[in-house]
């Protein structure tokens, strides 16, 4: 049997994990009472049962008792059923974002409550939790089908887990440093494209671009340099348990140097391989690769 627990912040995506993983062919329950887990574990794990892939939903909403879940993780795995618990997170900042523009109260607020205040209690409450969880997605930056993508591997095909995702991220100084950078690399050293009348209406996802911007020297130092240095550090962050980690590399626009080289430190990273996730995104162009 499988038996999976799905829970995380609200606005985690925890609802669109449990809807993916039931088209996979699980039997889902979300939202079920903490004071019933238990007895739905006993009924759902007898040999007569029929059903052998189990999802179970369980968040802190408003009026449930959620001390004891982390207990009840404990004796279920005492008991020898094989639970595992997914961790649906996502940054304050996106979670925010995503309120706002659902309209929805937090399920942790009174009408009225500020939107932080609630993530606020309610990262307090899952805390515990959290430390048990098997996963953790962080959806923040993650597009639908790419969560899809990371369940089946996980669910699924039975892949190894990548427990953490690196995201290497262009940007433009102009428009602001990502709030939530881990790492910042400046690449103004470069030459501009930007000044090159047949060059300034393309990205760095143009090849014309990418081979003026590859053609000095200093590009190809620092490419070498940083994923030298990105391979040294990603299996410390990956022992220490860290579970996101943005590489932000910003140039004036981030439209040329920082996506031409963003480009290039992502399929450098890819071809070394290991255990992380990967994902790149071009924060200050329209189109993502």
């Amino acid at each position: 049997m499988r038996f999976v627990i799905v829970t995380g912040m609200s606005g985690g995506g925890k609802a669109t994990a449990i809807h993916m993983l039931e088209d996979a062919g699980f039997y889902c329950v979300d939202n079920l009472p903490v004071s019933l887990i238990e007895k739905f574990t006993e009924l759902i794990t007898m040999p007569d049962s029929g059903i052998s892939k189990v999802v179970l939903g369980v968040d802190a909403r408003a009026g449930q008792s959620f001390e004891g879940v982390a207990g009840i993780i404990d004796s279920m795995k005492e008991r020898g059923i094989p639970v595992e618990v997914l961790f649906m997170d996502a940054s304050d900042e996106v979670l925010i974002k995503r309120y706002k523009e659902t309209r929805r109260i937090h399920p942790m607020n009174s009408p009225g409550d500020r939107i932080e205040d609630g993530i606020s209690k309610e990262r307090a409450v899952l805390a515990e939790v959290k430390k048990k969880a098997d996963y953790i997605l962080d959806t923040s930056t993650l597009l639908t089908r790419e969560l899809k993508k990371e369940l089946d591997r996980i669910f699924v095909e039975d892949a190894e887990y990548n427990s953490l995702m690196v995201n290497i991220m262009s940007f433009g100084f102009k428009h602001g440093i990502p709030s939530d950078a881990d790492l910042v690399f400046d690449v103004r050293f470069l030459p501009n494209p930007y000044y090159i009348d047949e060059l300034k209406h393309q990205t760095g996802n143009d090849k014309p671009v990418q081979d003026y911007v590859k053609s000095f020297p200093a590009c190809t130092e620092f490419v070498d340099k940083l994923t030298d240095m990105l391979t040294f550090l990603i299996p410390g962050y990956v022992q220490e348990g860290k579970y996101q980690l943005v590489v932000a590399i910003g140039c004036t626009g981030g439209q040329h140097r920082s996506v031409t080289i963003a480009n290039e430190i992502y399929d450098r990273l890819k071809s070394v391989g290991g255990n992380f996730g990967l994902k790149l995104y071009h924060r200050d162009v329209k189109e993502a690769k």
